[in-house]
Protein backbone atom coordinates (compact mmCIF):
# COMPACT_ATOMS: atom_id res chain seq x y z
CA UNK A 1 0.00 0.00 0.00
CA UNK A 2 1.39 2.99 -1.01
CA UNK A 3 0.01 6.30 0.74
CA UNK A 4 0.57 10.01 0.32
CA UNK A 5 0.28 12.57 3.18
CA UNK A 6 1.83 15.30 2.31
CA UNK A 7 -0.75 17.31 0.54
CA UNK A 8 0.25 20.60 2.65
CA UNK A 9 3.18 20.54 0.28
CA UNK A 10 1.20 19.39 -3.30
CA UNK A 11 -2.33 17.64 -3.32
CA UNK A 12 -1.96 14.46 -4.79
CA UNK A 13 -3.32 12.70 -6.38
CA UNK A 14 -5.63 15.22 -8.42
CA UNK A 15 -8.35 14.60 -9.92
CA UNK A 16 -8.78 13.12 -12.79
CA UNK A 17 -10.47 15.63 -14.75
CA UNK A 18 -7.00 17.83 -14.08
CA UNK A 19 -5.42 15.83 -15.80
CA UNK A 20 -7.97 15.65 -18.57
CA UNK A 21 -7.65 19.26 -19.12
CA UNK A 22 -3.85 19.63 -19.16
CA UNK A 23 -3.41 17.29 -22.03
CA UNK A 24 -6.48 18.52 -24.15
CA UNK A 25 -4.52 22.10 -23.20
CA UNK A 26 -1.46 20.98 -25.24
CA UNK A 27 -2.93 18.66 -27.44
CA UNK A 28 -5.63 20.73 -29.05
CA UNK A 29 -5.04 24.13 -28.03
CA UNK A 30 -1.40 24.50 -27.91
CA UNK A 31 -1.49 28.07 -28.50
CA UNK A 32 -0.31 31.23 -26.67
CA UNK A 33 -2.99 33.57 -24.84
CA UNK A 34 -3.10 37.16 -26.26
CA UNK A 35 -0.09 36.14 -28.03
CA UNK A 36 -2.23 36.46 -31.63
CA UNK A 37 -5.63 36.41 -33.62
CA UNK A 38 -5.86 32.83 -34.95
CA UNK A 39 -8.11 30.04 -33.34
CA UNK A 40 -6.32 28.77 -31.28
CA UNK A 41 -5.03 31.50 -29.39
CA UNK A 42 -8.49 33.08 -29.30
CA UNK A 43 -9.51 29.68 -27.55
CA UNK A 44 -6.71 29.94 -25.50
CA UNK A 45 -7.60 33.20 -23.98
CA UNK A 46 -11.10 31.83 -23.90
CA UNK A 47 -9.73 29.09 -21.28
CA UNK A 48 -7.68 31.91 -19.61
CA UNK A 49 -10.91 34.19 -19.21
CA UNK A 50 -13.08 30.90 -17.56
CA UNK A 51 -10.80 29.79 -14.74
CA UNK A 52 -10.50 33.65 -13.79
CA UNK A 53 -14.21 33.78 -13.94
CA UNK A 54 -14.09 30.69 -11.78
CA UNK A 55 -12.13 31.68 -9.53
CA UNK A 56 -13.67 35.17 -8.97
CA UNK A 57 -16.54 32.70 -7.88
CA UNK A 58 -15.26 30.51 -5.66
CA UNK A 59 -13.43 33.81 -3.69
CA UNK A 60 -16.36 36.02 -3.93
CA UNK A 61 -14.43 38.52 -6.18
CA UNK A 62 -16.56 40.65 -7.95
CA UNK A 63 -14.11 41.70 -10.89
CA UNK A 64 -12.02 39.07 -12.04
CA UNK A 65 -9.36 41.02 -14.54
CA UNK A 66 -8.25 41.85 -10.59
CA UNK A 67 -6.91 38.42 -10.82
CA UNK A 68 -3.23 38.28 -11.64
CA UNK A 69 -2.06 34.52 -12.71
CA UNK A 70 1.29 33.65 -10.88
CA UNK A 71 3.42 30.23 -11.13
CA UNK A 72 3.03 29.91 -7.10
CA UNK A 73 1.74 31.83 -3.63
CA UNK A 74 5.63 32.57 -3.34
CA UNK A 75 5.26 34.22 -6.78
CA UNK A 76 2.26 35.92 -5.69
CA UNK A 77 3.59 37.17 -2.31
CA UNK A 78 6.34 38.67 -3.97
CA UNK A 79 4.35 40.50 -6.13
CA UNK A 80 1.92 41.81 -3.46
CA UNK A 81 5.05 42.73 -1.26
CA UNK A 82 6.97 44.31 -3.61
CA UNK A 83 4.44 45.80 -5.81
CA UNK A 84 2.53 47.64 -3.01
CA UNK A 85 5.60 48.49 -0.56
CA UNK A 86 7.55 51.63 -0.48
CA UNK A 87 10.23 53.19 1.43
CA UNK A 88 9.33 54.31 4.89
CA UNK A 89 6.24 52.20 4.66
CA UNK A 90 5.52 49.49 8.10
CA UNK A 91 4.72 46.18 7.74
CA UNK A 92 3.73 43.58 10.53
CA UNK A 93 3.07 39.52 10.12
CA UNK A 94 3.91 37.38 12.77
CA UNK A 95 6.07 34.42 14.16
CA UNK A 96 3.88 31.46 12.46
CA UNK A 97 5.03 32.54 8.65
CA UNK A 98 6.29 30.62 5.71
CA UNK A 99 9.48 32.31 4.43
CA UNK A 100 8.09 32.89 0.83
CA UNK A 101 6.26 35.77 3.40
CA UNK A 102 9.40 36.10 5.81
CA UNK A 103 12.11 36.31 3.27
CA UNK A 104 11.02 39.18 0.66
CA UNK A 105 10.08 41.58 4.23
CA UNK A 106 13.54 40.59 5.27
CA UNK A 107 14.60 41.53 1.49
CA UNK A 108 12.37 44.69 1.67
CA UNK A 109 14.34 46.07 4.79
CA UNK A 110 16.99 46.69 2.73
CA UNK A 111 15.07 49.22 0.63
CA UNK A 112 13.67 51.13 3.84
CA UNK A 113 10.81 48.81 4.41
CA UNK A 114 10.04 48.76 8.28
CA UNK A 115 8.85 45.16 9.85
CA UNK A 116 7.67 44.27 12.75
CA UNK A 117 7.21 40.02 13.11
CA UNK A 118 4.90 39.94 16.37
CA UNK A 119 5.03 36.44 18.34
CA UNK A 120 1.56 34.43 18.12
CA UNK A 121 0.56 32.08 21.33
CA UNK A 122 2.35 28.87 21.79
CA UNK A 123 -0.69 27.17 20.26
CA UNK A 124 0.36 29.33 17.14
CA UNK A 125 -2.73 31.56 16.80
CA UNK A 126 -2.04 35.43 17.06
CA UNK A 127 -3.85 37.95 19.40
CA UNK A 128 -5.15 40.81 17.30
CA UNK A 129 -4.64 42.87 20.27
CA UNK A 130 -0.88 42.23 19.85
CA UNK A 131 -1.32 43.34 16.28
CA UNK A 132 -2.99 46.50 17.20
CA UNK A 133 -0.31 47.71 20.01
CA UNK A 134 2.40 47.03 16.84
CA UNK A 135 0.62 49.66 14.70
CA UNK A 136 1.88 53.12 13.99
CA UNK A 137 1.47 55.85 12.09
CA UNK A 138 3.07 54.31 8.91
CA UNK A 139 1.84 51.15 9.03
CA UNK A 140 0.92 50.47 5.53
CA UNK A 141 -0.05 46.64 5.20
CA UNK A 142 -0.68 43.52 7.72
CA UNK A 143 0.45 40.24 6.09
CA UNK A 144 -0.56 37.22 7.60
CA UNK A 145 -0.82 33.51 6.96
CA UNK A 146 -4.47 32.12 6.80
CA UNK A 147 -3.66 28.74 8.04
CA UNK A 148 -0.53 27.61 9.70
CA UNK A 149 1.70 24.96 7.50
CA UNK A 150 3.74 23.82 10.14
CA UNK A 151 0.36 23.27 12.79
CA UNK A 152 -2.62 24.05 11.08
CA UNK A 153 -3.19 27.22 13.52
CA UNK A 154 -6.27 29.33 11.39
CA UNK A 155 -5.85 32.95 12.30
CA UNK A 156 -8.55 35.45 13.24
CA UNK A 157 -8.41 37.46 9.98
CA UNK A 158 -11.91 39.10 10.01
CA UNK A 159 -10.96 40.49 13.33
CA UNK A 160 -7.22 41.36 12.09
CA UNK A 161 -9.24 43.08 8.66
CA UNK A 162 -10.66 44.89 11.01
CA UNK A 163 -7.57 46.71 12.12
CA UNK A 164 -6.27 46.94 8.91
CA UNK A 165 -8.69 49.46 7.87
CA UNK A 166 -9.25 51.26 11.28
CA UNK A 167 -6.22 52.01 10.19
CA UNK A 168 -6.14 52.51 6.54
CA UNK A 169 -3.66 49.46 6.20
CA UNK A 170 -3.61 46.86 3.45
CA UNK A 171 -4.76 43.35 4.69
CA UNK A 172 -2.73 40.63 3.03
CA UNK A 173 -3.31 37.25 2.82
CA UNK A 174 -1.16 34.25 2.24
CA UNK A 175 -4.31 31.57 1.39
CA UNK A 176 -1.46 28.86 0.63
CA UNK A 177 -3.19 26.13 2.91
CA UNK A 178 -6.52 27.27 3.22
CA UNK A 179 -7.53 28.07 -0.39
CA UNK A 180 -9.91 24.91 -1.45
CA UNK A 181 -10.13 24.28 2.29
CA UNK A 182 -11.83 27.01 3.76
CA UNK A 183 -15.04 29.19 2.53
CA UNK A 184 -12.74 32.84 1.69
CA UNK A 185 -15.12 35.55 0.57
CA UNK A 186 -13.18 38.75 -0.17
CA UNK A 187 -15.34 41.07 0.37
CA UNK A 188 -16.94 40.28 3.33
CA UNK A 189 -13.59 39.03 4.72
CA UNK A 190 -11.82 42.21 4.08
CA UNK A 191 -9.05 41.00 2.03
CA UNK A 192 -7.28 43.60 -0.15
CA UNK A 193 -4.76 41.26 -1.32
CA UNK A 194 -4.88 37.62 -1.59
CA UNK A 195 -2.24 35.14 -2.79
CA UNK A 196 -2.88 31.41 -3.16
CA UNK A 197 -1.06 28.55 -4.81
CA UNK A 198 -3.17 26.58 -7.46
CA UNK A 199 -1.40 22.94 -7.06
CA UNK A 200 -2.63 22.28 -3.43
CA UNK A 201 -6.22 23.07 -1.99
CA UNK A 202 -7.48 24.08 -5.43
CA UNK A 203 -6.28 20.36 -6.57
CA UNK A 204 -4.63 21.96 -9.63
CA UNK A 205 -1.18 21.18 -11.27
CA UNK A 206 1.86 22.37 -10.20
CA UNK A 207 3.56 25.73 -11.69
CA UNK A 208 0.23 27.82 -10.88
CA UNK A 209 -1.06 30.26 -8.19
CA UNK A 210 -2.81 33.79 -8.27
CA UNK A 211 -2.88 37.38 -6.79
CA UNK A 212 -5.99 38.80 -5.66
CA UNK A 213 -5.48 42.72 -5.65
CA UNK A 214 -8.71 44.98 -4.56
CA UNK A 215 -9.69 47.75 -6.89
CA UNK A 216 -8.34 50.52 -4.72
CA UNK A 217 -5.33 48.60 -4.39
CA UNK A 218 -2.35 50.47 -6.20
CA UNK A 219 0.41 47.73 -7.49
CA UNK A 220 3.44 48.47 -9.36
CA UNK A 221 4.78 45.51 -11.44
CA UNK A 222 8.03 43.65 -10.44
CA UNK A 223 8.55 41.92 -14.01
CA UNK A 224 9.03 43.76 -17.41
CA UNK A 225 8.45 42.22 -20.81
CA UNK A 226 5.67 41.28 -23.04
CA UNK A 227 2.25 41.68 -22.52
CA UNK A 228 0.43 40.78 -25.98
CA UNK A 229 -0.94 44.82 -25.26
CA UNK A 230 0.40 47.99 -25.42
CA UNK A 231 3.28 46.11 -27.37
CA UNK A 232 4.27 50.15 -29.13
CA UNK A 233 4.88 51.48 -25.43
CA UNK A 234 8.41 50.99 -23.62
CA UNK A 235 6.95 51.12 -20.59
CA UNK A 236 5.32 48.37 -18.59
CA UNK A 237 1.91 48.76 -18.77
CA UNK A 238 -0.29 49.04 -15.61
CA UNK A 239 -3.55 47.74 -16.59
CA UNK A 240 -4.79 44.57 -14.89
CA UNK A 241 -4.27 41.89 -15.43
CA UNK A 242 -2.11 41.97 -18.58
CA UNK A 243 0.91 44.25 -17.18
CA UNK A 244 0.86 41.81 -14.31
CA UNK A 245 1.13 38.42 -16.56
CA UNK A 246 4.17 38.70 -18.58
CA UNK A 247 5.73 36.09 -20.66
CA UNK A 248 3.73 33.56 -22.56
CA UNK A 249 1.37 31.86 -19.85
CA UNK A 250 0.91 27.83 -18.42
CA UNK A 251 -1.58 27.66 -19.83
CA UNK A 252 -2.05 23.55 -19.60
CA UNK A 253 -1.86 24.14 -15.64
CA UNK A 254 -4.79 27.04 -15.76
CA UNK A 255 -6.84 24.83 -17.53
CA UNK A 256 -6.16 22.55 -15.23
CA UNK A 257 -6.87 24.56 -12.42
CA UNK A 258 -9.91 25.40 -13.76
CA UNK A 259 -10.82 21.82 -13.61
CA UNK A 260 -9.86 21.45 -9.79
CA UNK A 261 -11.40 24.12 -8.58
CA UNK A 262 -14.61 23.06 -10.34
CA UNK A 263 -14.03 19.57 -8.57
CA UNK A 264 -13.93 21.09 -5.21
CA UNK A 265 -17.47 23.01 -6.42
CA UNK A 266 -19.18 19.66 -7.21
CA UNK A 267 -17.94 18.22 -4.12
CA UNK A 268 -18.23 21.03 -1.57
CA UNK A 269 -15.75 22.68 0.28
CA UNK A 270 -17.66 22.29 3.47
CA UNK A 271 -17.78 18.50 2.82
CA UNK A 272 -13.94 18.45 1.70
CA UNK A 273 -13.13 20.53 5.18
CA UNK A 274 -15.23 17.84 7.32
CA UNK A 275 -13.30 14.67 5.39
CA UNK A 276 -9.90 15.69 6.17
CA UNK A 277 -10.74 16.42 9.37
CA UNK A 278 -12.09 13.45 9.96
CA UNK A 279 -9.34 11.86 9.28
CA UNK A 280 -7.08 13.99 11.62
CA UNK A 281 -8.97 13.30 14.30
CA UNK A 282 -8.56 9.86 13.70
CA UNK A 283 -4.98 9.92 13.13
CA UNK A 284 -4.94 11.95 16.53
CA UNK A 285 -6.94 9.09 18.32
CA UNK A 286 -4.54 6.48 17.25
CA UNK A 287 -1.32 8.23 18.29
CA UNK A 288 -1.84 9.87 21.49
CA UNK A 289 -1.29 6.27 23.18
CA UNK A 290 2.33 6.55 21.85
CA UNK A 291 4.43 7.39 24.87
CA UNK A 292 6.52 10.66 23.96
CA UNK A 293 4.45 11.89 21.53
CA UNK A 294 3.30 15.59 21.63
CA UNK A 295 1.25 17.24 18.88
CA UNK A 296 1.41 21.02 18.37
CA UNK A 297 -1.27 23.53 17.53
CA UNK A 298 -4.67 24.72 18.75
CA UNK A 299 -6.11 22.06 21.16
CA UNK A 300 -9.60 22.99 19.60
CA UNK A 301 -9.77 20.94 16.08
CA UNK A 302 -12.12 24.10 14.73
CA UNK A 303 -9.05 26.55 14.82
CA UNK A 304 -6.92 23.94 13.26
CA UNK A 305 -6.63 23.35 9.59
CA UNK A 306 -5.51 20.05 7.80
CA UNK A 307 -2.46 19.43 9.07
CA UNK A 308 -1.72 17.29 12.24
CA UNK A 309 1.95 18.08 13.00
CA UNK A 310 4.01 15.81 16.25
CA UNK A 311 7.15 14.88 17.33
CA UNK A 312 8.01 12.09 19.37
CA UNK A 313 10.53 12.60 22.28
CA UNK A 314 13.71 10.99 21.86
CA UNK A 315 13.73 10.17 17.77
CA UNK A 316 14.43 12.72 15.50
CA UNK A 317 11.45 13.59 13.17
CA UNK A 318 13.19 13.09 9.44
CA UNK A 319 14.64 9.56 10.59
CA UNK A 320 10.65 8.94 11.70
CA UNK A 321 10.01 9.53 8.10
CA UNK A 322 12.60 8.54 6.17
CA UNK A 323 11.40 4.87 8.43
CA UNK A 324 7.92 5.42 6.94
CA UNK A 325 8.36 6.25 3.35
CA UNK A 326 11.21 3.55 3.35
CA UNK A 327 9.47 0.71 5.37
CA UNK A 328 5.59 1.42 4.87
CA UNK A 329 5.73 3.54 1.28
CA UNK A 330 3.97 6.37 3.17
CA UNK A 331 5.02 9.97 2.19
CA UNK A 332 4.94 12.81 5.07
CA UNK A 333 6.75 15.56 5.63
CA UNK A 334 9.29 16.40 8.65
CA UNK A 335 11.43 19.21 8.98
CA UNK A 336 11.42 22.80 9.40
CA UNK A 337 8.89 22.97 6.61
CA UNK A 338 10.64 26.33 5.31
CA UNK A 339 8.69 28.30 8.26
CA UNK A 340 11.93 27.92 10.80
CA UNK A 341 10.44 30.92 13.25
CA UNK A 342 7.42 28.92 13.89
CA UNK A 343 8.91 26.31 14.88
CA UNK A 344 10.52 28.84 17.46
CA UNK A 345 7.13 29.43 18.14
CA UNK A 346 5.99 26.49 18.90
CA UNK A 347 9.34 24.80 20.90
CA UNK A 348 10.27 22.51 18.07
CA UNK A 349 13.22 24.34 16.76
CA UNK A 350 15.78 22.89 14.90
CA UNK A 351 14.50 19.55 15.03
CA UNK A 352 11.08 20.13 13.42
CA UNK A 353 8.09 18.12 13.40
CA UNK A 354 6.59 15.15 11.78
CA UNK A 355 3.67 16.70 9.50
CA UNK A 356 0.36 14.49 8.34
CA UNK A 357 -1.80 16.30 5.63
CA UNK A 358 -3.96 14.69 4.20
CA UNK A 359 -6.35 15.39 1.53
CA UNK A 360 -10.04 14.21 -0.10
CA UNK A 361 -8.76 11.22 -1.84
CA UNK A 362 -7.13 9.72 1.42
CA UNK A 363 -9.10 6.93 3.29
CA UNK A 364 -9.49 6.10 6.90
CA UNK A 365 -8.03 2.79 6.36
CA UNK A 366 -4.65 4.46 5.18
CA UNK A 367 -4.80 6.26 8.48
CA UNK A 368 -4.88 2.92 10.23
CA UNK A 369 -2.36 1.88 8.44
CA UNK A 370 -0.38 5.29 8.84
CA UNK A 371 -0.91 5.18 12.54
CA UNK A 372 0.06 1.63 12.98
CA UNK A 373 3.39 2.28 10.88
CA UNK A 374 4.00 5.11 12.98
CA UNK A 375 3.77 2.51 16.12
CA UNK A 376 6.15 -0.04 14.20
CA UNK A 377 8.71 2.30 13.49
CA UNK A 378 8.91 3.99 17.39
CA UNK A 379 9.30 0.61 18.77
CA UNK A 380 11.99 -0.09 15.85
CA UNK A 381 14.06 3.27 16.74
CA UNK A 382 14.17 2.68 20.07
CA UNK A 383 14.77 -0.72 20.40
CA UNK A 384 17.74 0.07 17.93
CA UNK A 385 18.91 2.93 20.03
Amino acid sequence: MSIYLDNAATSFPKPETVYQAVVHAMRQVGASPGRGGHRRSLEAARMMFQTRETLAGLFSIQDSSRIIFTHNATGALNLALHGALLKGDHVITTSMEHNSLLRPLHALRNDGVEVTVVQTGPDGIVDPEIIRSAMRKNTRMIAIGHISNVCGAIQPIDRIASLCHEAGALFLVDAAQSAGFMNIDVMSAGIDLLAAPGHKGLLGPPGTGFLYVAPHVALKPILEGGTGTSSTSDEQPLTMPDGFETGTHNLPGIAGLKAGIDFILEKGIDKILQHERNLLNEAQLRLISIPGLTIYGPKDKEYRGSVLSFTVSGIDASLLATELDHGFDIAVRSGLHCAPQAHRTLGTFPGGTIRLSPGWFNTSEEIAFFSDAVVQCVNKIRESA
